[in-house]
């Protein structure tokens, strides 16, 4: 009995258990069907939006939504007053829809016509305008739109996204690029019964025509379905956006309309006049007028702007592109131009400035009692000039160049001309005695023109026996005809002799500014950075040895990317192996070995710093001086400059005039 009752336990026992197993599968699978169910209802529910046009207004509510995000976010609510007021002020109204036209942006940032430049940057604004949702591009320039173009190009979206330069620059890019049909025609053979997306002339560069405020566009033609089998290319600031809104489905619906960025390009034209209004803003600074920057734009300086330019367009190759693509333009700005787009931000931070508002006129009403001061407003304030003196190389051009790859802020108003070859004489001797000194970063520029293949003069054939057989092509010639070439370089660290080692370190720029530009950023691999002897002055090649060795060629040996100025500073040598190796990185777009050997036509040495730093110098030139005079057995007097000519003229220091010779 005891057998037969504790079999029947065990069965009671074990289909409980059964019954409990299958209550809980049947629970999941309920819960599973429910989820299906309510999927396939969202689903249902998003596809009659977008076939009733209700998708568009959900889209468009989420867009606002955003815009009222970042103006509580990003924005004081000072900056706010000045913003709505600048808005209002200029806006065009039809059926009650406040608006901005191409003309009135261009008028409010004073964006001059004869760079041509307005119609792109109202291009990139009616695209921002429309984010997160690149399908509702291009967009009208509502308030809204306005908010979040303001937000973007002047970075405030760093307070509420954690999309960074990167993120921002790739939505730059989808702003000012077309659909090239060219470059997807495989997969518009393969899906004939799909139709065709309409061409670049039919969305993007349509302007929005201000008569119908409410017409829904077709959007830029970057947007239209590129029917690509891959994965998409997601906007990273756009998934944050939405994210922040918990909007994330509305994002799938319009990724429908996205198109694979490798499709598309920014055609050439476009990007060129972008630039020179680039140049242009580079130095701009928060509440200062742009107009003071183009009041003087002649002839003679559009000329030099659009040179400036092409230097920068032909970093990215389009001799071999119909236009700029993303992989080239991903490649180059992080490399040669990390702060191209830097000029845009105090640009825009216009808007958040009304001059219809005076704050001071309200601080003056409080306080009736104190004395009456008059009101000076910032833009009165006399500032100091962007140079003190242009060079033969460098000037308002070249320096905002250099701007796009080195800090603004240690550049405008900051560099003072240390040495020029046109005015202390092209010599060793005189170059040490200018920079020796300067206890602060510096750069170093030299232009020329190219040498011959077939060397025939006496002293340029004492240059081919001081370097190697040339064994590579010269570099590429851009848009020049003339041959001329500058280089340059950034030296963090004071000047100093070398002899067995070198200067610099990882901070150290080697670079080329024409006929194309190019950033060469310092290697770990070999820290042979810059060199500076009797032998002459180099970056990227091995220090020269005291004297030749039996058995080892005399010639110089040159680094794989390097740049080399001979003892009479009179040639130069800039030698590019791909392969790489050395103390600087090879180029990035330009994947060939190149060499120029040029003639040297002015060479300029610039500090980096201000008062401060030119006072250390003087005071260590003072102090050489003395103790030159002290050896001599002579005794200075007062009057330092008068003892300082008297030196000169007996040959103890300075050599300025020198126009050739060595260290001693």
């Amino acid at each position: 009995m005891s057998t037969t009752a504790a079999t029947s336990r065990r069965f009671e026992q074990e289909t409980f258990g059964w019954w409990i197993g299958l209550f809980g599968v049947g629970f999941r699978l309920l819960h599973y069907i429910g989820a299906m169910s309510t999927a396939a209802a969202t689903s249902r529910k998003f596809d009659q939006r977008d076939a009733g046009g209700s998708g568009y207004l959900e889209r468009e509510q989420l867009s606002q939504e955003l815009a009222q995000h970042f103006a509580e976010k990003c924005f004081t609510p000072l900056e706010l007053t000045h913003f709505k007021d600048n808005f209002r002020t200029l806006a065009d109204d039809q059926d009650g829809i406040k608006y901005w036209k191409e003309e009135t942006l261009c008028r409010f940032l004073l964006l001059p016509d004869a760079l041509g430049s307005g119609a792109v940057l109202y291009q990139v604004a009616t695209y921002l305008g429309a984010f997160p949702f690149s399908s509702l591009a291009p967009s009208i320039l509502t308030i809204e739109a306005m908010m979040k173009v303001v937000t973007i190009l002047t970075e405030r979206y760093g307070k509420v996204l954690k999309g960074g330069k990167a993120d921002r620059n790739k939505l730059l890019y989808r702003s000012l690029a077309v659909f090239d049909r060219r470059m997807s025609s495989g997969h518009e053979e393969s899906s004939k019964e799909v139709k065709e997306p309409p061409s670049a002339e039919d969305g993007h560069d349509k302007e929005v025509k201000p008569e119908d405020p409410h017409s829904h566009t077709t959007g830029f033609s970057i947007d239209v379905p590129g029917y690509d089998e891959e994965d998409e290319d997601d906007d990273e600031l756009a998934l944050a956006a939405l994210e922040s809104l918990d909007a994330m489905e509305v994002f799938k619906q319009d990724r429908r309309a996205d198109t694979k960025i490798h499709h598309a390009q920014i055609p050439v034209d476009n990007f060129r006049r972008l630039l020179m209004l680039l140049l242009v803003v580079a130095p701009l600074q928060a509440q200062e007028s742009l107009a003071k920057h183009t009041g003087n734009l002649t002839e003679a300086r559009l000329r030099a702007l659009r040179r400036v330019a092409d230097c920068v367009l032909w970093s990215f190759v389009p001799e071999e592109h119909a236009g700029i693509s993303y992989s080239m333009f991903n490649t180059i700005i992080p490399a040669s131009l990390p702060y191209l787009f830097d000029g845009l931000n105090p640009l825009f931070e216009h808007f958040l400035f009304s001059k219809n508002i005076d704050l001071s006129r309200r601080k003056r009403s409080t306080s009736s009692d104190a004395p009456s001061v008059p009101h000076v407003s910032v833009t009165d304030v006399p500032v100091e000039p962007l140079m003190r003196r242009e060079g033969e190389i460098l000037d308002l051009h070249i320096l905002s160049q250099l701007s796009f790859f080195m800090k603004g802020d240690t550049l405008f108003r900051r560099l003072r001309l240390l040495y020029s070859g046109d005015d202390a004489g092209f010599s060793i001797g005189s170059f040490q005695q200018k920079v020796i000194n300067w206890r602060a970063p510096s750069i170093l520029l030299v232009s020329g023109t190219r040498l011959p293949a077939n060397l025939k003069g006496a002293r340029e054939r004492v240059l081919a026996d001081l370097l190697p057989p040339k064994r590579f092509p010269d570099s590429a010639a851009g848009n020049s005809t003339t041959g001329r070439v500058v280089f340059g370089a950034y030296l963090n660290v004071p000047w100093k002799q070398t002899y067995k080692e070198a200067i610099g370190d990882s901070e150290t720029l080697l670079f080329q500014l024409e006929p194309v530009h190019e950033v060469f950023r310092a290697s770990t691999i070999n820290k042979d950075y810059a060199t500076f002897s009797k032998s002459g002055v180099s970056f990227g090649n091995p220090p020269p040895r005291p004297k030749a060795i039996s058995g080892l060629s005399s010639h110089v040996a040159l680094g794989p990317v390097s740049l080399l100025l001979n003892d009479s500073l009179e040639y130069g040598v800039f030698t590019h192996e791909s392969a790489g190796g050395g103390s600087f990185h090879p180029s990035l777009s330009r994947e060939h070995d190149w060499q120029d050997r040029f003639e040297i036509e002015s060479l300029e040495v610039w500090g980096c710093g201000g008062d401060e730093e030119a006072e250390r110098q003087r005071t260590a030139w003072a102090f050489e001086e003395r103790e030159a005079a002290a050896r001599k057995g002579l005794k200075l007097g007062k009057d330092i400059e008068a003892d300082r000519a008297l030196l000169e003229m007996a040959g103890l220091v300075g050599n300025h005039n020198a126009s050739g010779g060595s260290m001693g």
